[in-house]
This record gives structure tokens, C-alpha cells and sequence, in this order.
């Protein structure tokens, strides 16, 4: 069996300022940009996996999604509870330096975890939870 990882989703309440994020302070691609019935969906993913897209998406992405419906969704992106991602890096320090001097709020300074990863972690502008993943030899 060939089962392949190839798009994964992530709920952003503000596409301009999730891309300005996710293009220029994590170096990913813009892939598609898309409106449809009054919301947008912008794929991102690295230049270095060109076979597996990050789709920023609407917390509801449904037009007939009831007001309630959008304000718990609303309410729950805000507490940063949607969803969380997991990037690989070679250098977990140098990405914390970089993604830190973008402005994004830090979760948490690059540490030695005891499951054989140093990692850091970030919110993005609409609060998902961002790890930066380095392996450790040996």
C-alpha cells in the first residue's frame, strides 16, 4: 500500500495576515489562492516537500454554517484549540532566531525534549500552535 501525506488544514481567521506568516516569515510557497461563495482558501508548503500542501482555511468552511456555529469555532481559534503543526528543521535554533524576529508569540525556547527532539514552539496569527522539530543524533 502507497499512502502518501498530502494536504493537512489549518483554520485562519485573516488569509492577509496568515500569508504574510506563513510565506515571508516561514519561507513557505503560495501554491493556490482561492474565493468561493465569500471565503478563501490559500495552499502554502515548502519548496522542500512539493507533494504535501498546507491549506489555510476558514474556522467554518461551510456558507450555511449557523451564526452560533461560527462564533464557537471563533472562540475556539482564539484559544489557539483548533489545531496544532508540526514542522521538521535541520536547525531548531537558527528557526526559533528567525520565526521569533517575525513576531510571532512564542510558546516555548528551544529545549532538549527527552523523546530525542530539540523543538520550540509558536502561536500564528490566528493562535494555532506551531512546533519547530529538530531530531537529535545518537
Amino acid at each position: 500500500m502507497d499512502i502518501k501525506l498530502s494536504q493537512c488544514f489549518i483554520a485562519v481567521d485573516d488569509h492577509d495576515q496568515a500569508l504574510a506568516f506563513y510565506r515571508d516569515a516561514l519561507g513557505l510557497e503560495v501554491r493556490q489562492d482561492v474565493s468561493f461563495e465569500g471565503m478563501r482558501w490559500v495552499t502554502v508548503g515548502s519548496p522542500e516537500q512539493p507533494g504535501v500542501d498546507i491549506v489555510l482555511e476558514p474556522p467554518v468552511a461551510d456558507p450555511n454554517a449557523s451564526d452560533a456555529d461560527r462564533r464557537a469555532m471563533a472562540e475556539l481559534l482564539a484559544k489557539g484549540l483548533l489545531r496544532g503543526v508540526i514542522f521538521s528543521t535541520e536547525d531548531c535554533d537558527a528557526t526559533f532566531e528567525r520565526v521569533r524576529a517575525s513576531g510571532a508569540e512564542v510558546l516555548q525556547e528551544p529545549v532538549d525534549q527527552p523523546y530525542g527532539v530539540r523543538d520550540c514552539a509558536f502561536r500564528d496569527p490566528a493562535g494555532n500552535m506551531l512546533r519547530f522539530a529538530q531530531r537529535r543524533s545518537g
